[in-house]
C-alpha cells in the first residue's frame, strides 16, 4: 500500500492510497503524519487503518496518472548517507583523484569504517515532488543525479515508510576539496522526493528493491543504469542509528541511504534534461532539469 499527496479540485493537498491495482482511494487527513498518528492511536498498523479505511469505498475516477503530485511529506529535515554502494566509493575515488585512481582516499576509509558518513541534505523549501523542476548550480560545470532508497523516520528512528530520492550533486564541487560537501549537496531545488510513500508495513524485505535511473536529453534515452538494495554496504538500522546518536530527529524526516547508479564520467546534466528514478514497488520519480541564474552579481 503507497500514500500520495495531490492537488483536488480546491487547490489544496490530500492525502490518498494508491493500492497494488492502481486505483486511488481518498484518505480523511491532509498528510502523512496524521494518518500514522491517528493508526497509533487505534493500535494498529498504518497498512491496516489505510485497509479499514478504503474498505468498501469506491476508488476515485481520476487515474494515479492524471493526478497532480506534491511531495509525498513534507519532511522537516532531508538527511543522506554516502558512499554506502561500492558503485559510489568508485565514482568518488575517481573524482578526488582527477581519475588518476592510484591512491587509497578517505573515501576508501569510509566505506570501510565503523561509522558511515551522513549529512544533512534538505529543508522542506528546498525539496521537491514528482514532476517538478530539479536546479542545476550555477557554478559546477558536472553535476548529475543520484538515485536512492529514502527512508520515513518518525521522532523515534522508527521506518515508518519508503520513497525514492533524488540527490543531486556536483562531481567537481565535491571532488575539489570534501570540506565543500555542503556546497555540492545543497541548494534551491537541489533534492527530490516521491512519488509516494511504501508503507513500511508492506514490505517484506527492503534489501531487495530493484532501483533503475534514466536521464533524458531532448526525450531521447542517454543515461540508464540498474542495481539492488542488495548491494548495500551498510544495514539500514545501522544508517538510522548513527542519525540519530545524540540527535534530536523530527517526524517525518527523511534519510536518504547512497546511491548505487552513478553515470559515465563524461556525463553532466544540462538544462532541458529529464530524470526518472524507479524502484521496484515504490514507483517512478520524474523531474525536468533547469539551470537558475546566480544571484552572486559581481565578484567580492
Amino acid at each position: 500500500m503507497r500514500i500520495l499527496r495531490y492537488k483536488n479540485n480546491e487547490g489544496t493537498y490530500s492525502l490518498a492510497a494508491l493500492a497494488n491495482d492502481e486505483r486511488v482511494y481518498d484518505l480523511p487527513y491532509a498528510d502523512f503524519l496524521e494518518l500514522v498518528s491517528a493508526a497509533e492511536k487505534a493500535e494498529i498498523t498504518p497498512l491496516n487503518h489505510v485497509q479499514e479505511l478504503i474498505a468498501g469505498q469506491e476508488p476515485q475516477n481520476a487515474t494515479f496518472g492524471e493526478l497532480e503530485l506534491g511531495v509525498p511529506i513534507l519532511a522537516p529535515e532531508v538527511w543522506a548517507a554516502g558512499v554506502t554502494y561500492e558503485k559510489s566509493k568508485e565514482a568518488r575515488n575517481y573524482e578526488a583523484t582527477d581519475g588518476k585512481l592510484d591512491a587509497e582516499t578517505f573515501y576508501d576509509k569510509v566505506y570501510d569504517a565503523e561509522r558511515p558518513e551522513i549529512f544533512f541534505k534538505s529543508t522542506a523549501a528546498r525539496t521537491v515532488g514528482p514532476d517538478q523542476p530539479v536546479y542545476l548550480r550555477s557554478d559546477s560545470n558536472w553535476q548529475i543525479p543520484e538515485p536512492e532508497l529514502g527512508l520515513v523516520l518518525d521522532k523515534n528512528g522508527k521506518v515508518l515508510g519508503y520513497t525514492a530520492g533524488n540527490d543531486m550533486s556536483c562531481r567537481d564541487i565535491e571532488g575539489e576539496n570534501p570540506l565543500y560537501l555542503p556546497q555540492a549537496k545543497v541548494w534551491k531545488n537541489s533534492c527530490a522526493i516521491g512519488p509516494v510513500i511504501l508503507l513500511a508495513d508492506a514490505v517484506e524485505d527492503p534489501y531487495d528493491f530493484d532501483f533503475a535511473c534514466r536521464i533524458y536529453r531532448r526525450e531521447e534515452k542517454v543515461v540508464e543504469g540498474t542495481a539492488n538494495t542488495k548491494q548495500l554496504k551498510r544495514r539500514l538500522d545501522e544508517l538510522v542509528d548513527y542519525l540519530a546518536k545524540d540527535n534530536d530527529l523530527f517526524d517525518g524526516t527523511v534519510l536518504l541511504t547512497g546511491t548505487c547508479i552513478v553515470p559515465p564520467n563524461e556525463f553532466t546534466l544540462q538544462d532541458g534534461d529529464r530524470i526518472e528514478i524507479e524502484i521496484s514497488s515504490i514507483g517512478t520519480l520524474n523531474n525536468p532539469v533547469k539551470t537558475q541564474k546566480s544571484k552572486i552579481t559581481a565578484a567580492r
